[in-house]
């Protein structure tokens, strides 16, 4: 394992290869034998379990109730609204048969061509059109709304360049479809939900985010508005980590979905939709991680602590083994999630190595010597920091250390996200900060030929007109034409 270690690509020498190197040293995925998929492993998938865990939480105690609709949708239901499909038509997979043969010359099987389908059918590259074809059903009156439906799925998007996470032809996520009687109702819907990623965001994957809306040429295909949260990854380049779209009544009308107001009068349902993804992978990756492999923030580590025996003989073991069974008790108690390995197949200083790599908060190492002082070796992964703690009451220490650890993480990626904001007042600054990395924040004319124009010339993309950052109106540092508040220039992933 030492030697893997010494393999992992440092950052400082090529960002982008640290990546890829730490998901697969760290287990948590690898390439598929499908071309642009990948295979999420246990201990990956395990971290976006609890990623799941606590946002289906946070879903339901905002009301909102689970369901699952269909893989496949039929092409014409991605026709009926123009900006939707227009978005998507460049990445959709189509089943056109549903049946093969074994091929007549014995060479395997081929598509049968007398097989075709009346009607081809697009794996869900997201799923506003079969939903909304399903509300129609469910829909006629004031009486059955609002309709505050999520469903955790996968979908599937032709890319053709992928990484592992940030960027795959399959991904996991989850999908919100909302359905409200009034535009305000759903503005606050889809305001709320943008709450709740930024909350789950900061709060528990400590990754400080900027909440905005996106620019018209960036907004989702068939929304009205779009809001995200943006999150700065260490190259000092954005992941968008969160989208909540306010789609107005476009999808309503596309599907013909009407219901009887109060007034007694007919009228078109107002629609939200948000997604999250395996994405937030990507970001708790780069975030936080150093040379050393990953750092987890405590409350998304699937172990929390791991507890290392260190002996020399089956004697010394089984002593250590006696004092660890009431810690580990006890820990899981009070909610931690807790490893004791005492596994005689690897040797404590493969298992420090390993642990490391993957993230593991706190490692609390115990041996003959610990046992007779009543003392254990802390290790905190965030820090690297090695010291002694009393084993009498390890439990209450441990549980204060890693909240200690959350925040401390959070702090600096909030340190460093706030020390690369910089404010640019001419296009030359611009080009030479963009250089750097960070977040730009500039002053910009509205349009979208001006957008397009800074993102052919510098890579840079509009992120998102923030909330909550200056908006005193100024001059388009591209243009030099009216601006109405500075907007997040980035690179991004």
């Amino acid at each position: 394992m030492a030697k893997e270690l010494k393999d992992l690509t440092k950052r400082s020498e090529n960002y982008s290869q640290w990546y890829n190197d730490l998901v697969v040293k760290a287990d948590l995925a690898e390439q598929s034998a499908v071309r642009g998929c990948m295979v999420i492993k246990p201990y990956g998938y395990a971290i976006w379990e609890k990623m799941q865990h606590q946002l289906d939480k946070m879903f339901k105690d905002t009301g909102h109730v689970n369901a699952y609709f269909p893989l496949l949708i039929p092409k014409s239901f991605l026709s009926r609204e123009a900006e939707h499909v227009e978005g998507f038509a460049k990445e959709c997979a189509v089943v056109t048969h549903y049946r093969l043969k074994n091929a007549e010359d014995g060479s395997g099987v081929v598509v049968d061509p007398a097989a075709k389908l009346e009607e081809e059918l697009i794996i869900r590259p997201t799923s506003e059109t079969i939903i909304w074809n399903t509300y129609k059903n469910w829909i006629h009156s004031y009486r059955d709304l609002p309709i505050l439906c999520n469903q955790w799925a996968n979908v599937f998007r032709w890319e053709m360049r992928t990484r592992m996470f940030l960027r795959t032809a399959e991904f996991l996520w989850q999908e919100g479809h909302t359905a409200h009687a009034t535009k305000e109702e759903a503005m606050v819907e889809a305001r709320k939900m943008l709450d709740v990623y930024s909350e789950f965001a900061e709060k528990y994957m400590a990754v400080p985010v900027i909440k905005g809306v996106k620019s018209a040429n960036e907004r989702f295909a068939g929304a009205l508005e779009t809001f995200t949260i943006e999150a700065m990854m260490q190259d000092g380049k954005a992941l968008q980590s969160g989208t909540s779209h306010f789609l107005g009544q476009n999808f309503a009308k596309a599907f013909d979905v009407k219901f009887i107001n109060k007034e007694n009068q007919l009228e078109y349902v107002w629609a939200t939709s948000w997604g999250v993804s395996t994405r937030l992978m990507g970001a708790l990756i780069m975030t936080h991680s150093d040379d050393n492999g990953l750092v987890l923030p405590p409350h998304l580590a699937p172990i929390q602590v791991v507890i290392v025996p260190v002996y020399k003989s089956a004697e010394q073991l089984a002593a250590v083994s006696e004092r660890v069974a009431p810690i580990v008790a006890e820990m899981k108690a009070k909610g931690i999630s807790v490893k004791y390995d005492d596994a005689d197949n690897k040797r404590p200083g493969f298992k420090f190595a390993d642990y490391e790599l993957k993230g593991v908060p706190v490692r609390l190492v115990i041996g003959a010597r610990d046992l007779e002082n009543h003392t254990v070796e802390v290790m905190r992964r965030d820090t690297l920091e090695k010291h002694e703690a009393s084993l009498d009451g390890i439990v209450y220490y441990v549980a204060n250390l890693l909240e200690e650890i959350q925040a401390n993480i959070y702090k600096k990626a909030l340190d460093f996200r706030n020390s690369h904001i910089i404010e640019v007042n001419s296009y030359d600054e611009f080009k030479e900060k963009i250089e750097e990395g960070g977040f730009l924040l500039a002053h910009w004319d509205g349009t979208t030929e001006t957008e397009l124009r800074v993102k052919e010339e510098t890579k840079a993309t509009l992120r998102c007109i923030p909330f909550g950052f200056d908006e005193t109106p100024g001059t388009c540092i591209f243009t030099g034409k009216p601006s109405a508040r500075r907007v997040i220039f980035a690179r991004n992933y």
